[in-house]
């Protein structure tokens, strides 16, 4: 007998297990999220206003920190809601939302580190083109087409899975996971399993293939040149790669998570390793730029100070 009744809903069970402590949960999110808008925002502000700062590598910087900033506010007012609510049942539609706007958020995240890694290769490997190859006006390009990639893949990744007749609802995660919708599925997912294929191919691989070329063949021309030269080169690209192993080890233990369910895991771990990429980086790549570039830390103190001397002069 074919089963006619099909599921509208989607029942997120990773709530389940923090419901004795989800006012403490409440709390440190809540201090996380406030920390986050904070550091990316300043120091948004800050290579906006700062004209020294109008260079490629700091304009790539700046959409880094947007992007943290939109992944941010895909994820934590979504979770901060839910620990508050007695009901964890979502309509198929706000899931399909957060799925378009957290896979968004990690496309563009691995194609801004592969042209911040670009950006970096260019300055160091060929420091006499540089100038004349990485404009601000070809940053901007590769800045939007990072970003319409993200949109499109995502768009048609959408239009794949919203048809599709769901037998189950239970997904036990604390967001809404595309790869386990489908999995719920009655009917064929050939195609959006092939295009999820693709899809990691370009979002993913590619650019981190691009990001490990870039970066062994700086090391290579460290290697050749004077420690001088080894740690100014160093300054700029430790971040970048921090950043990068960062936020693609968070990726991975998530869909290390989400594909090998059978493996054996504590499930408050699961749920931790599940949001790891989207809590760790947005919180610790503006605290790390902005105490190891020099320029962001200089204009950081420099405009702090502009705002202290008002204050001053009313106290006194």
């Amino acid at each position: 007998m074919v089963n006619s009744t099909y599921f509208t809903t989607i029942i997120l069970t990773g709530y389940l297990d923090v419901a004795q402590a989800n006012y403490y949960y409440f709390a440190l999110l809540i201090i996380l999220y406030i920390t986050i808008i904070l550091a990316n925002s300043l120091l948004i502000g800050v290579i906006v206003v700062e004209r020294s700062l109008h260079e490629p590598m700091y304009i790539l910087l700046c959409c880094l920190f947007f992007n943290e900033l939109y992944g941010s506010a895909a994820f934590f007012p979504f979770i901060l809601t839910s620990l508050l609510n007695t009901s964890h049942e979502f309509t198929l539609g706000s899931c399909y939302v957060q799925i378009f706007f957290l896979y968004t958020y990690a496309s563009v995240e691995f194609g801004s580190l592969a042209v911040m890694s670009l950006d970096r290769y260019m300055a160091i490997c060929h420091p006499f083109l540089y100038r004349s190859v990485v404009t601000c006006n070809r940053v901007y390009i590769l800045i939007v087409l990072v970003w319409l990639i993200a949109i499109i893949k995502l768009s048609i990744n959408i239009s794949l899975s919203s048809p599709l007749k769901l037998c189950g609802n239970v997904i036990e995660k604390v967001y809404c996971d595309n790869f386990l919708l489908v999995k719920l599925a009655c009917s064929d997912t050939n195609v959006n399993n092939i295009y999820g294929i693709i899809g990691a191919i370009v979002t993913i691989i590619l650019p981190s293939l691009l990001i490990v070329y870039s970066f062994v063949k700086i090391l290579r021309v460290c290697l050749n040149s004077s420690v001088e030269t080894t740690q100014k080169a160093m300054t700029t690209c430790i971040p970048q790669l921090v950043s990068f192993l960062n936020f693609s080890l968070g990726c991975s233990f998530e869909i290390f998570s989400s594909r090998f369910d059978k493996v054996q895991m504590h499930f408050m771990l699961r749920v931790i390793i599940s949001v790891y990429f989207v809590i760790c980086p947005p919180f610790l790549n503006p605290i790390m730029y902005g105490i190891r570039l020099s320029k962001i830390n200089s204009a950081v103190k420099k405009h702090f100070r502009y705002f202290q001397q008002p204050l001053k002069s009313v106290q006194n």
